[in-house]
């Protein structure tokens, strides 16, 4: 499962980007700023697809159904958060520039909680509920989804540590890479 690995390589490659595009001392708008969301959208795209066969790999049920609906709400509302950043990005001259039209943006009623505040986290709270449950059925060990929540967590304490949460993500991802997928419970067949 390449997806496994690119993902978080794609989410770091995103992390370095942005330490590098803060150097000069703002970040965006320019290549990096640019570079580094497209990174993070083309991860989100990968995410999409593994969620999906984490979600296979549980069996299905209602804990892995509710995992990766809030992970590809999650994911949506991501993708609409950093699309706007590069629209942003692409509209401003400078850095200065960029509050204006954010402000725009985050007046909508409704976009700030939906694209930037509560929604996203969604994308997270569906990662780690779709490796517990594998880690609960003894497929993965119990640091995979640990070292999930850890990474999850890091930007929030520091933005900068975005690159090793990715690489936290990136191990903590190695056992699924020989996890199959598990046999969907049987529903009882009528005698009738």
């Amino acid at each position: 499962m390449r997806s496994l690995v690119a993902a978080p390589a794609l989410v770091g490659a995103y992390g370095v980007a942005r330490v590098l595009d803060g150097l000069d001392g703002s970040r965006g708008p320019g290549p990096a700023w640019t570079v580094g969301h497209l990174f993070f959208l083309a991860a989100l795209v990968l995410f999409v697809w593994i969620f999906g066969r984490l979600r296979t790999m549980a069996g299905g049920g209602l804990t892995a159904t509710a995992g990766y609906a809030a992970g590809l709400a999650g994911a949506l509302a991501l993708a609409a958060q950093f699309t706007i950043d590069i629209v942003v990005g692409f509209l401003s001259a400078d850095h200065d520039a960029m509050g204006p039209h954010f402000e725009a943006v985050k007046a909508i009623p409704g976009v700030e909680p939906a694209v930037y505040t509560v929604v996203p986290l969604l994308f997270y709270v569906g990662m780690v509920t779709l490796v517990a449950r594998l880690a609960s059925q003894r497929r993965v060990p119990w640091w995979s989804p640990a070292l999930v929540l850890v990474q999850a967590v890091l930007p929030l304490a520091n933005k900068d540590l975005i690159p090793l949460g990715a690489a936290l993500l990136l191990l903590a991802f190695v056992p699924l890479m020989r996890v199959r997928p598990a046999r969907p419970v049987a529903l009882a067949r009528s005698p009738f």
